[in-house]
């Protein structure tokens, strides 16, 4: 473990499944802490998500959530197994769990039995509506929550139908609120000697995303609508078609629109009364869509965007995914991790005197479950009565 880590010294333990909770501890992963993934006897079910699949046959899903963690896997149903989980939170800074609110008071392990076994614990639950209100306790999935908080209602074609947008951001999002909610819960501990419950959900995630839409509401705008890859407030911001690609224009003020004209050789344009300002492009949006694409008609569109964002016109080319991975300023951001087989999505996040650190590849099954176990002090005799009674998997899957 790296020593010079901005997380060096913390130990995780990571209980979550799925996505939203292994997002956020690969990257507490990723800046030194010391991540123990602790998987049912089943696994993260994510390694079967598949195709396509990594040599270790864990589905490509998995490894993109899952690096800079040590694995093991544990039966926490049975009371010898939450016996060992209490040994290991002894020697954790952070727990990060997705269970369903009330799993873990119904083993005897909520967080009032915890803080008052391990008082500098920071215990963080990931949930899809929080544990209380009206929906609390209940299951949340991102596409759902995406339907429920209203992403979907303002995404898709003006007069078309809701759409689910084609990522799982709101399960991201939240893997990094709990991020956030991680890094101000250890950053008070300094202060006050004591860990705190910290709660991200899915619901609160998806409802922090809906700008400017809900300012929109909150100021006396109409109810937001569907406007396809328009913006609701500016204009021109959109996808406009040219010669080959189309590209992606934010035009956020009057000089980004002057500059724009110029490079277009239409400078009446911004002289038009239509055009004047953001108010009158925004009443016109559909005739200046026109003018501007039959300026464009016969220009390259990468080159066009090359040469507008230069200029200070924000503007990009419609890019597919593997022209992203291959795009020389992807690598040179450092965004494509490399370990041997393993290939994954390198760290937003970019710290100058204590970067992100990439050290083990996504763990197999249960990979490093003795290892811990030695770590622990638990004696060989003990071990194999844990995996004769299955707290442990058999030697055969770890």
């Amino acid at each position: 473990m790296g020593q010079n880590n901005a997380l060096s010294g913390i130990r995780v333990i990571d209980l979550s499944r799925v996505l939203g909770g292994p997002y956020c501890t690969q990257m507490l992963g990723d800046y030194g802490a010391d991540v123990i993934k602790i998987e049912p006897p089943t696994g993260d079910e994510t390694r079967g998500w598949g195709p396509p699949f990594a040599e270790d046959e864990a589905a490509s899903y998995f490894h993109g959530l899952n690096r800079n963690k040590r694995g093991m896997a544990l039966d926490l149903r049975q009371e010898k197994g939450r016996e060992l989980l209490m040994r290991l939170l002894a020697e954790a800074d952070v727990l990060v769990e997705n269970f369903k609110p009330g799993t873990l008071e119904k083993w005897g392990l909520g967080y009032d039995v915890l803080h008052e076994c391990f008082p500098r614990l920071v215990h963080c639950r990931i949930s899809g509506f929080g544990a209380d209100g009206p929906l609390g306790g209940l299951p949340g999935y991102d596409a759902v929550i995406q339907a429920m908080a209203g992403l979907m209602s303002v995404n898709g074609e003006e007069g078309g139908d809701p759409l689910r947008i084609g990522l799982p951001v709101v399960d991201l999002v939240t893997g990094l609120n709990a991020v956030i909610g991680i890094s101000l819960a250890l950053h008070d501990r300094q202060r006050s000697g004591e860990g705190q419950f910290v709660e991200a959900s899915l619901y609160d995630a998806g409802l922090s995303l809906m700008h400017p839409h809900f300012p929109n509401v909150f100021y006396g705008g109409p109810e937001p609508q569907r406007t396809g890859n328009a913006h609701p407030n500016i204009v021109p911001y959109s996808v406009f078609r040219t010669g080959t690609d189309p590209l992606f224009l934010a035009v956020g003020n009057n000089t980004q629109f002057a500059r724009l004209c110029e490079e277009l050789d239409c400078p009446a344009l911004k002289d038009d009364p239509r055009f004047i300002n953001n108010v009158d492009r925004r009443a016109h949006r559909e005739a200046l869509k026109e003018e501007l694409e039959a300026a464009m008609a016969d220009q390259d569109g990468q080159a066009l965007a090359e040469r507008l964002i230069r200029r200070g016109v924000p503007s990009g080319p419609v890019l597919e995914t593997s022209q992203v991975l291959a795009h020389p300023h992807t690598e040179h951001r450092q965004m494509i991790v490399r370990m041997g087989d393993y290939q994954g999505t390198g760290s937003p996040i970019k710290l100058g005197r204590t970067p992100a650190d990439y050290r083990l590849p996504p763990p197999r099954f249960s990979q490093h479950t003795s290892d811990i176990l030695e770590e622990l002090g638990v004696q060989n005799a003990e071990v194999k009565r844990l995996r004769d009674t299955g707290v442990l998997p058999s030697d055969r899957r770890a």
